[in-house]
């Protein structure tokens, strides 16, 4: 059995090195049009080709999303926008779009092509099809189950790559295709623009009697009944390996560093331990399951993975995130007073108990000793977001060590 490419999101640089630093094989980005999270930081040019020559020198790969559902008039933008990529050169774009594929295989004819998920690929003549137009990977929608994506791989030629999502926030619209957002709001989920209404609170009303609520609500906040549990397929990755899929694929191009980190970290432990020795992996999922559930995240489920989903996939009583850590900062450097330099990213004070993140898998409590700004002078607390501050942790550190504090 190959073992699995990691592949993971960046919203924006910073993140695309956390990735690459705490495990990820590939990172996938957006750039500035064309994909499908038009809300999300997303890079310029030149910090693509920044991430871009950061990960090809730590041995890594970068993915390009162009995914949208084009219209007639982003046509002539796509194609200068694949110009700018046949400069910058990234190992694949992501297409789900056959007239973007079409104007992909004349002007990058060199870069490889994904077909994303957006494209509804839940059948092997689906992916022999986009095998013969030229792709070498396909992303699996993700209504399909382990047996589906078995009997996928046992159809379809060897070099032809499976990609599928294990883990992450899911979408209530089939294969991530949704109107709602476009009926609600006018703003297109399918160019890159939703305000995800699937997390709104509802409540039912029958046509012949406005303004009568129907008691489906769980309790006095209301209902929210497209809200689903988020993917997490920790504890299943030997199904996956023996599935054969390729690329174990990470929701989330707009979430945090702390985010990447943890399960960038998580996954990468898991599938390395499994290959090492399958009991390994085994005795060390309540390891996983309590590492992934340091970061931000809104209950799990192991999706259709295993079966059509049922009530117990959805969360009926809140839209809210459980959320056990706040992030704080990643250590840049060090400076001549021998503080550890870092950006803050939430409020935290000298005194405190914080926990230290390292790519290594090791987490380090230590207590916040000392906080200076820029010039030095001493700070009790650091409560300006962004702020560069310098920290004395009472340990030593290095370059992307994560800093993040149990919420109380």
């Amino acid at each position: 059995m190959k073992k699995p490419e990691l592949l993971i999101p960046a919203s924006n640089l910073e993140v695309l090195k956390v990735a690459v630093t705490y495990g990820a094989d590939a990172i996938y980005i957006g750039g500035e049009m064309f994909g499908l999270r038009a809300k999300a930081k997303n890079f310029s040019k030149e910090d693509m080709m920044k991430g871009i020559a950061y990960a090809h020198e730590h041995g890594k790969k970068v993915y390009i999303t162009a995914n949208i559902t084009a219209h007639n008039d982003d046509l002539d933008g796509v194609e200068e926008y694949f110009k700018e990529l046949k400069e910058i050169q990234p190992d694949a774009v992501i297409i789900s779009d056959p007239g973007v594929f079409s104007i992909a295989m004349d002007v990058i004819p060199d870069i490889e092509k994904h077909i994303s998920t957006q494209a509804n690929n839940v059948n092997y003549a689906t992916y022999r099809f986009w095998n013969r137009m030229g792709a070498t990977r396909v992303v699996s929608a993700r209504e399909l189950s382990v047996k589906e994506i078995a009997d996928i791989r046992a159809n379809i030629p060897d070099e032809l790559e499976i990609e599928t999502f294990v883990h992450g926030a899911m979408c209530m619209a089939y294969s991530g295709r949704c109107l709602l957002s476009n009926f609600m709001t006018g703003r297109d989920a399918n160019k890159g623009e939703c305000t995800h209404p699937c997390r709104w609170k509802y409540n039912l009303a029958e046509e012949t009697r406005p303004g009568e609520y129907m008691p489906v609500y769980e309790n006095e906040r209301g209902s929210y009944i497209f809200n689903s549990k988020d993917l997490c397929m920790i504890e299943h990755v030997d199904d996956l390996v023996t599935a054969g899929i390729d690329s174990f694929k990470i929701e989330g191009r707009m979430k945090t560093a702390l985010y990447v980190a943890a399960v960038t970290r998580t996954y990468r432990q898991a599938i390395d331990d499994y290959f090492a020795d399958p009991e390994l992996y085994k005795k060390n999922i309540p390891h996983y399951k309590e590492e992934i559930a340091k970061c931000t995240y809104r209950q799990f489920t192991t999706g259709f993975f295993y079966g059509k989903p049922d009530q117990n996939t959805q969360i009926y009583d809140n839209n809210t995130y459980v959320k056990e850590y706040t992030y704080l900062g990643i250590i840049n450097g060090k400076n001549e007073a021998g503080l550890y330099e870092l950006e803050q990213r939430n409020k935290f004070s000298v005194g405190e108990t914080v926990e230290i993140m390292k790519p290594s898998g090791e987490n380090v409590q230590a207590t916040v000793l000392k906080i200076t700004d820029e010039n030095g002078c001493d700070m009790e607390s650091c409560p300006h977001p962004k702020q560069k501050i310098f920290v004395d942790f009472g340990v030593d550190l290095e370059k992307f060590d994560l800093i993040r504090k149990k919420e109380d």
